[in-house]
């Protein structure tokens, strides 16, 4: 017991520099894949979001929820439509997702944070013109690029001591709704508020040049070498929007990116609180800076 305590206390003493080095800064967090399916897991990450924020750091958490739209297609008789990993979205797949995001899949979450104790307030693109966009192609239909970021919803929202929950709905000119990958989003807002930290949460534990062979892994890279593992195809499927979205947010100003394993317990946590971390980190190319 008594070696369960020093441990724990430990802990608590390596958790202080970093407490006192974020207090007051900002945390982009991109929500999704089976950590947001799985209760048990989903639990651990919402704590881990509201420590963050009751030691005054300042959360954004943004989200997609593919599994939540593809259910609700089912139930009405839709079937999915992909091209190269995107969703082709019409007009009546549009009103599902928008349903099911800024809907179910957001309130969701705000719920359960506030549950907890939080102060969080769910928003889509569409509240305060927070993401303008555009489409992206004919044949995507409602599916949209990241034109613009109008933060200023979000330092309102954190100023008062809110959690932002960001659902990956944009808006068009004539107040259309589009469908846009949320890692994109989170790349874009984590420069609009030039943010400390992007932490985007999937189901592996980083980048591998060979997702077969863990002996491969990848702790830390520049986004030129990031650049060119896309290029490579060593980055490929899923992965791709994530390190797109840490080149985006560090272009943007943003200090740190790292990709991280959300299944794993206090994932986030043990990112920003502990001198291990996790996950692969991205840098900016230091020739760029």
């Amino acid at each position: 017991m008594r070696n369960n305590t020093e441990e724990q206390a430990q802990l608590l003493v390596e958790a202080l520099p970093y407490i006192q080095k974020y207090y007051g800064k900002t945390v982009v967090i991109k929500y999704g894949g089976n950590a947001m399916i799985n209760e048990e897991i989903k639990a651990l990450v919402i704590r881990d979001i509201l420590l963050l924020s009751l030691v005054c750091m300042r959360p954004i958490l943004v989200h997609g929820g593919g599994p939540d739209i593809n259910k609700m297609m089912d139930k009405v008789g839709l079937v999915p439509e992909f091209v190269d990993g995107k969703r082709v979205t019409d007009s009546k797949t549009m009103e599902i997702v928008e349903m099911v995001l800024a809907g179910k899949t957001n309130k969701r979450i705000v719920g359960l944070l506030n549950s907890l104790g939080g102060n969080a307030v769910g928003l889509s693109g569409k509240d305060g013109s927070l993401i303008n966009a555009s489409q992206l192609s004919d044949r995507l239909g409602r599916v949209g690029r990241v034109d613009n970021i109008n933060p200023k919803v979000l330092f309102d929202l954190m100023d008062n001591g809110y959690i932002p929950v960001i659902s990956s709905i944009g808006m068009g000119d004539e107040g259309e709704s589009y469908n846009i990958n949320a890692d994109h989003i989170a790349g874009e807002i984590a420069a609009a508020v030039q943010a400390e930290k992007l932490i985007m949460m999937t189901d592996v534990d980083g980048i591998f040049l060979d997702m077969k062979d863990p002996d491969t892994f990848i702790s830390s890279l520049d986004t030129k070498k990031a650049a060119e593992l896309i290029k490579s195809g060593a980055v490929s499927k899923g992965m791709i929007p994530k390190v797109e979205a840490c080149i985006i947010a560090l272009e943007g100003g943003v200090k740190g990116t790292h990709i991280i394993n959300g299944t794993k317990p206090h994932s986030i946590l043990m990112e920003v609180l502990t001198d291990r971390g996790i996950g692969t980190m991205i840098e900016k190319d230091a020739a760029n800076e």
